[in-house]
């Protein structure tokens, strides 16, 4: 009567209350989905929140990117025209907050970006998401005992509540957070260990939301601050980050990550580190014992994320800069406490970072002609064989150069790569997210990447950055040429190291967007039925189903086939040489075809 487990090597077990091995595992499944969700979604209401107070003219942030408000502000029906940008922002940052907890049956505002083909999939389904916070409750309630048992029907619900985070939760942090703190573009900077300083106050950034480090770069530029750094002895204050927080400032800022989730407790043992501070999510608790070692203090800055062994320091966001110095201050007071310590010289890797969708857009067409029509172009005629996503967590239990060997094999058959969270983190450190990396690449995307200037690998930002992709691959889709849906395009994600439940959520929104996905593993071999159902049965509602491949040579080339499959239904899976049209080759195409000479697959 509970906990309900399954047991390897028994067939066909029935638990007391009659539930088989393939419910069990679809309730097990759908809760970390559910899990992964609301870790999202109350990182989401944060910023949500946060970026409410900046439009009402509260905090030290302000409104960057007023296009991209604009443009959001119209997803959600609002009139923008003749309007003051505040007032449009709170408008904005009202809806938006609003989405969370709505009871009606009316779905989310952003499903609307989806293209239609897409959207009628979801209604005929059922699992267009209604309120974000609603289909997270109803997930766990449909996996308690004697409710949801049929593991087709817990699925389509699991589903519904991913989706509630791809383009509810995830996309809208995403999009308010680029709005307040300003759209990434591409800049450069360093990844690793190396980005330490030994004459300077060093403070780790560790967690997710970017409120807190946000307000922390502004308070370290404070004069006042950097007095006090140097009144201690430092030659100033250096902010490092970590973890996702860390791709947030990185991708804004191009303030260094030291180190992914993996090396956290590395960062701290070099006993250069005077302070870590952290928000939420992926901070490990063992950082308390490892840094009882060292003069570093471990603080925590949000009630929801406390711990034994750290100092707590709430981060007030009504006095957001007040709480950042408070915590800098408390840093910088622990400089002469310093001992013996150890900054690797040799780690220290140049990436260039900043590739959000509009990034994409403005590098492929230029100003006059942002478009995605040269990336297509150059799927269609072969010179980029498809487009993989590679995200998520790294890993101690699994390869831990998996992101590196499955990237190296992806760029080297022209696939271009897309990358987020400490996946992308790892891919900078093996020095493959910068321009000079092309020289990894077949000989066809290596002509793409030298001629436009861009890493094969392109660094998207943070894990609730898997948003951007879903818009790029919407944006690819609505260009033209690859097909009416995200389920033709010649594309595929993996997250290979995954140990976060928000790891599941971001595969559960892909395949219910049209987008295949593999990892190494997943915990449900033990129902034959279920396990069969997402490698296989989800294809059918779908069109896009889970995979598993154990190695990481193993996942590339699954990947690499399947964008291959992808080429062939499209009838693309031929490389074809560029075509410059003479006047009577125009004339063939008809007077009806726009820009028939700038696009040679015709």
């Amino acid at each position: 009567m509970g906990p309900c487990q399954i047991i390897d090597g028994v067939e066909e077990m029935i638990g007391v209350c009659g539930a088989t091995a393939d419910t069990v595992a679809a309730r097990n499944f759908a809760r970390v989905v559910a899990s992964g969700t609301a870790a999202h979604t109350d990182h989401a209401r944060e910023m949500v929140r946060g970026f409410l107070e900046t439009a009402k003219g509260h905090g030290p942030h302000q409104i960057k990117d007023v296009e991209k408000l604009k443009a959001l502000a119209e997803v959600f029906g609002i009139v923008t025209e003749g309007r003051e940008t505040q007032e449009i922002a709170v408008e904005l940052g009202e809806r938006a907050l609003a989405e969370f907890g709505k009871q009606d049956n009316e779905p989310i505002s952003m499903l609307k970006r989806a293209v239609p083909k897409r959207q009628a999939i979801w209604k005929k389904l059922g699992i267009a998401p209604r309120g974000i916070d609603r289909e997270v409750v109803e997930m766990m309630h449909r996996t308690h005992m004697g409710v949801d048992q049929d593991y087709q029907n817990i699925m389509l619900q699991a589903s519904r509540c991913a989706l509630a985070d791809g383009w509810g939760s995830s996309m809208l942090s995403t999009e308010l957070t680029d709005i307040m703190f300003g759209t990434p573009v591409p800049r450069r900077a360093v990844v690793d260990l190396g980005s330490l300083k030994p004459d300077q106050v060093n403070i780790c950034v560790h967690g997710h939301e970017p409120l807190l480090a946000e307000s922390l770069c502004i308070a370290a530029q404070d004069k006042d601050m950097i007095a006090m750094a140097k009144k201690q002895g430092a030659k100033g204050i250096n902010l490092v980050g970590v973890c996702c927080t860390g791709n947030e400032i990185l991708m804004r800022r191009g303030i260094p990550v030291a180190a992914g989730f993996v090396q956290q407790e590395i960062v701290i043992s070099t006993g250069a580190v005077e302070a870590m501070v952290g928000d939420v999510q992926c901070i490990m608790q063992s950082l308390g014992e490892v840094a009882k070692n060292f003069h570093t203090d471990i603080i925590t800055t949000n009630y929801r994320a406390k711990m034994p062994g750290a100092i707590h320091i709430q981060f007030e966001e009504e006095a957001a800069l007040e709480s950042a110095k408070g915590i800098l201050a408390h840093a910088i007071n622990n400089y002469k406490k310093r001992g013996k310590f150890f900054i690797p010289k040799e780690e220290k890797v140049d990436v260039v970072v900043g590739f959000s969708h509009e990034t994409i857009n403005y590098m492929l067409g230029g100003s006059f002609r942002a478009s995605y029509r040269p990336l297509n172009d150059n799927i269609i005629n072969g010179r980029i064989r498809g487009v993989a996503a590679i995200v998520g967590c790294d890993n101690f239990h699994l390869d831990d150069d998996a992101h590196e060997v499955i990237a190296r094999e992806l760029i080297k058959n022209n696939v271009l790569v897309l990358a987020t969270g400490c996946a992308a983190t790892s891919l900078g450190r093996a020095g493959l997210a910068n321009p000079e990396a092309a020289k990894y690449c077949g000989d066809s995307l290596r002509e793409v990447c030298e001629a436009v200037g861009m890493p094969p690998v392109l660094h998207m930002g943070s894990c609730v950055d898997n948003s951007r992709i879903l818009v790029a691959a919407t944006q690819m889709v609505k260009q033209g040429g690859l097909g009416d849906d995200i389920s033709d395009l010649p594309a595929i994600g993996t997250a290979p190291l995954w140990m976060s439940e928000k790891a599941v959520a971001i595969g559960q929104y892909f395949v219910a967007s049209g987008a295949q996905v593999v990892f190494q593993d997943l915990p449900t071999t033990g129902a034959k039925e279920f396990n069969k159902y997402l490698l296989e049965g989800l294809m059918g509602p779908l069109g896009a189903h889970w995979n598993v491949a154990k190695k990481p040579l193993e996942i590339a080339r699954l990947m690499i086939s399947a964008i291959d499959s992808k080429r062939e239904a499209l009838g693309i899976n031929k490389k074809k040489d560029r075509v410059l049209f003479d006047m009577d080759m125009r004339r063939d195409l008809g007077a009806g075809v726009p820009d028939a000479g700038c696009q040679g697959h015709k």
